[in-house]
């Protein structure tokens, strides 16, 4: 049974930019993903803000192409949805951060969470079809489900390791991240490209304001006038090595805790006293052996909803009592990206182990009263920060809850 997990590749695209080189330097210029919609088909034009990848569908077609070198692969004979090209794009990333390592072997796992699927597509169809049976491609269909983004994704990296898909809301990439370990500890593969994307849809966009927890304005998670969440779309891997396999030059960091919980209180709603959250955490900070006090920073799962920062909020208190660790909320730059969230914070942990900085809350303004006013994020960079464990949080609805712990490279 392997001992140890380590990172060798990130991977990731957002509203904020394309790689790891364009996100790093929008996060540094404090410059946020929100903005006015561009791209999705919606009547919520200028009225909702989103977090847009800043390509068209025939853009992202042209960056896949020329990423891909797949033999058995070629993108342009597919129906590539929205949700492929950008999993691709960001799975393709990692891969070359790892050292674009032979995964034909049956070795490597490609586990992917989304919540959409291939829904940019097909929701179009529907539309047309209802106006006339004989409009629109019927072969569309094929692409609707959420499994079928990550098999394009395995495609185009040539792997032939096992593939799955994950499914469990906005925790969901964070699971495929915990999926992606346990088969490397057991011995079932040598490395799993692991992660998650969503691209944003009419469907999402509808249901989420039926909820009425979309911000009209740009969010501020975890301020006490915060109004709700700012959707976004976008992809994040990270590939997993035993080892035995993994090049001790392309080490970035260590996976050592993880874990999930479900407190099944609400559909839709954390619960008010944070038992998923408390439980996921704590059990990802056990899994790895530590103290809560040897945590230097949380990326915390901070959508800007009057529930879920309440409620994650009283979770961390329960956690670290009154020794709260550095936290901050990396939504206000990218927007909720769902089932990708996991895996684009998993990015943004290693980035901040690798590099030795803490992401500002932008927009924050006034501390939580009900949080007793003492729970403050950061609201600057931070460079040359001594960091040895990170808590990286991800929660979705159902009351299913994922805490990751990466550590600095120890290799």
């Amino acid at each position: 049974m392997a001992e140890r997990i380590f990172i060798t590749g990130i991977g990731i695209i957002s509203a904020i930019g394309k790689g790891v080189s364009e996100t790093l330097q929008s996060i540094k210029s404090y410059s946020s993903g929100v903005g006015s919609i561009k791209h999705l088909k919606t009547n919520h034009r200028g009225e909702i803000p989103l977090c847009e990848v800043q390509y068209s569908n025939e853009e992202l077609s042209r960056l896949a192409q020329k990423l891909i070198k797949s033999t058995s692969f070629d993108p342009s004979k597919e129906s590539l949805t929205r949700t492929s090209l950008l999993g691709i794009i960001a799975a393709q990333e990692a891969w070359r951060s790892a050292g674009s390592p032979v995964l034909g072997n049956g070795r490597t796992g490609v586990f992917s969470g989304n919540t959409v699927g291939g829904m940019d597509l097909t929701e179009h169809f529907y539309a047309e079809f209802i106006q006339d049976k004989l409009a629109g491609d019927i072969k569309t269909m094929l692409t609707h489900e959420c499994a079928k983004s990550t098999e394009r994704i395995a495609d185009s990296l040539g792997a032939t390791g096992m593939v799955s898909t994950i499914s469990t809301a906005c925790s969901s990439s964070a699971n495929t991240i915990m999926l992606g370990a346990r088969m490397i500890k057991h011995g079932l593969l040598d490395r799993a490209i692991v992660g998650g994307v969503d691209a944003l849809t009419k469907f999402t966009v509808n249901g989420f304001n039926v909820l009425q927890i979309l911000d009209h304005q740009y969010s501020q998670p975890f301020d006490q006038n915060r109004r709700g969440l700012n959707l976004g779309e976008g992809a994040g891997f990270i590939v997993l090595e035993t080892e035995k396999t993994a090049k001790k030059e392309n080490i970035l960091a260590e996976l050592v805790g993880y874990a999930n919980s479900n407190d099944a209180y609400h559909q839709t709603a954390s619960s008010p006293d944070g038992t998923g959250a408390y439980l996921a955490m704590k059990g990802a900070i056990e899994t790895a052996g530590i103290k809560p006090s040897d945590i230097d920073y949380v990326n915390v799962h901070g959508t800007g909803t009057l529930n879920n920062d309440l409620s994650e909020g009283i979770a961390m208190q329960r956690i670290f009592g009154k020794n709260i660790p550095k936290f901050s909320s990396t939504k206000a730059f990218t927007g909720h990206t769902l089932g990708a969230s996991g895996g684009v914070e998993a990015v943004f942990s290693v980035l901040a182990l690798d590099k030795g900085i803490i992401y500002p809350n932008l927009r924050f303004q006034t501390p939580i009263e009900e949080l007793g006013g003492t729970m403050i994020p950061e609201t600057e960079l931070l460079e040359t920060q001594d960091l040895k464990y990170i808590l990286s949080n991800s929660f979705g609805f159902g009351g299913n809850t994922s805490s990751l712990v990466f550590a600095k490279n120890k290799a």
